[in-house]
């Protein structure tokens, strides 16, 4: 019943829908009661003027907006430390590499000391030479990865942020 007399208020029936709704509107009284109801509701809600805000409202919204600062995109940061405990591991070992490859040479040459071999477990098992060749080529690789990002860096004209 509601929803065919508000389209009977809104005008959006057929028009043999509206004959009979209008017959059924003077014929019966609680169709009658409930069109006055319905009738008097939709007078109060169109009287109704919406708020609107003021002419400065839009211009007031962009002013604060302007004043905010643009966010800017989130880029990874790179600890410091991280970096650093690398580079000083790298350093370790080839500096340990370095004097076990020494060592060596020492003891090919035929002037051994004692304090060499004392001071040094023997690790000429894990010293293979397909070991120190993979090891470069993993530093090799690692200079190469760093190197490139350093010039892209400075191409683009970036300057890195100290953590």
């Amino acid at each position: 019943m509601e929803e065919r007399l508000w389209n009977y208020i809104d005008g959006t029936c057929s028009p043999d829908e509206r004959d009979a709704i209008t017959s059924l509107i003077g014929q019966d009284e609680n169709w009658q009661k409930a069109h006055q109801e319905m009738l008097q509701f939709n007078t109060e809600i169109t009287a109704i003027t919406p708020d609107e805000p003021s002419m400065a409202f839009g211009y007031n919204v962009m002013e604060e907006v302007r004043h905010l600062e643009a966010s800017k995109p989130l880029k990874t940061t790179i600890n410091k430390y991280i970096i650093n405990g690398i580079a000083a591991f790298f350093a370790l070992s080839i500096i340990i590499i370095l004097i076990f490859l020494l060592k060596d040479s020492m003891q090919s040459s035929g002037t051994t000391t004692t304090d060499v071999n004392t001071m040094f477990p023997d690790m000429s098992a894990l010293m293979s030479s397909s070991v120190i060749k993979v090891f470069f080529y993993v530093d090799v690789m690692l200079l190469l990865f760093f190197g490139d990002a350093f010039l892209r860096r400075k191409k683009t004209g970036a300057v890195p942020k100290s953590v």
